[in-house]
């Protein structure tokens, strides 16, 4: 439903002083800071805004229809201007703050994706600009999820991004992370690998697929694959023994196999086994820690949420807008990976962000973080209710 909020402020002065003196004190009811100075917006409204586009994956123009069905007259216009505005004023402090702790991890993921913006200066509206991702890994307390507009995929966008990193990344086979200084440790991603096999493997006839060498590709990553859900319950000390003992003899297996491969360059399968060649001192490197995973997967599930929503909107018009998008898209993922309701989890810091520092507000930036003690209780999700455990009335007959 949607309702509209006035505020009465009451404003006091003492009528003796304007007689008797030259100064005459006035005291005004405090009021809280709204989300912007001047607009009409509250919080919970560009919250409602913001989940239904890169949440819902829902765009601007679909929402504009939706408020005009409900009688308000709200233009996709102005709901930009309102989420741009909200995102530099309040939410990209917040995201800074993210930035700085994401670097002080050892082990992180990263991934890229193509998106169109249609305003960007000395680039034509069709050419691609790219979505970068940056993510915690598994051995993380407290999950954080990063996107990072620029203009172009070169080397020097992660580069400077990661500047106060050092540490393991979890990346694809893209030469552009193979450019970054020595103090970032690439690792490779075996699921990469296992898919071009799998392609290989899929073009061949079914009574020809059994006894192929692309099947034996995709049985050897599988069975890596497999050794690491055993080891998934294990201490890093503990994986990395068990990977010591018993994948790296399954990698040195798979690798000569390779060497003795006679498949031609140009077919899938050669594609293929050139990707495993080439990029083997990456994709051995899972092997270093026990922390690192043999995939990337977490990297490319976490920036699938982007992924759905531009087939919806499709484009961003200005790159102010493509930046705010990856503001909210950061805390919208990094919301749902600690189990925060994202909606609740934006009206609170648009509520407190305008007057933190006041009593009863956060006091600080920290306060917004997944994990600070100061998120109240509404902002978490509830968990969901086992439908095989409920009973139901015909249940107990």
């Amino acid at each position: 439903k949607a309702i509209i909020v006035r505020h009465v402020r009451h404003v006091y002065s003492c009528r003796n002083c304007e007689k008797t003196s030259d100064h005459v004190p006035i005291v005004k009811a405090d009021m809280p800071e709204p989300v912007i100075k001047g607009g009409f917006a509250s919080p919970e409204t560009i919250a409602h805004i913001a989940s239904q586009k890169f949440m819902m994956a829902s765009p601007l123009y679909r929402q504009e229809q939706e408020w005009k069905q409900n009688g308000i007259l709200l233009s996709r216009q102005t709901m930009s201007n309102w989420l741009i505005k909200a995102s530099e004023n309040w939410l990209e402090p917040i995201y800074e703050e993210m930035k700085r702790r994401l670097c002080r991890h050892d082990v992180l993921h990263g991934d890229e994706t193509v998106l169109q913006v249609l305003k960007e200066p000395g680039k034509k509206a069709q050419s691609k600009s790219y979505m970068w991702l940056y993510r915690t890994s598994g051995e993380a307390k407290h999950q954080l999820v990063l996107f990072d507009y620029q203009p172009d995929r070169k080397h020097i966008h992660p580069e400077r991004f990661l500047q106060n990193f050092k540490g393991y990344l979890h990346a694809d086979g893209y030469s552009g992370y193979h450019k970054l200084p020595e103090n970032i440790i690439v690792v490779g991603c075996w699921a990469h690998l296992r898919r071009k096999f799998f392609d290989a493997l899929k073009i061949l006839s079914k009574d020809k697929q059994p006894d192929s060498n692309a099947a034996k590709g995709v049985a050897y990553c599988d069975k890596l694959f497999h050794l690491e859900k055993q080891f998934a319950l294990l201490a890093p000390d503990d994986r990395l023994k068990e990977r010591s003992r018993l994948s790296r003899p399954v990698i040195d297996e798979f690798y000569n196999w390779l060497e003795g491969l006679a498949a031609l360059p140009n077919t899938l399968l050669g594609k293929a086994v050139h990707y495993a060649l080439s990029q083997r001192k990456y994709l051995e490197r899972y092997l270093l820690d026990g922390r690192l995973e043999i995939s990337n997967n977490r990297a490319e599930r976490s920036i699938k949420p982007f992924v759905i929503g531009r087939k919806n909107w499709q484009f961003a018009n200005t790159p102010n807008g493509a930046k705010a998008s990856a503001v909210y898209y950061s805390l919208i993922v990094t919301a749902k990976e600690n189990g925060l309701n994202p909606f609740e989890y934006l009206t609170w810091i648009f509520t407190n962000a305008p007057n933190l520092g006041k009593p009863g507000y956060a006091a600080t930036i920290e306060d917004f973080l997944p994990g600070s003690a100061a998120l109240p209780s509404k902002v978490f999700s509830p968990k969901p209710k086992d439908e095989k455990k409920e009973k139901y009335p015909w249940e107990e007959v």
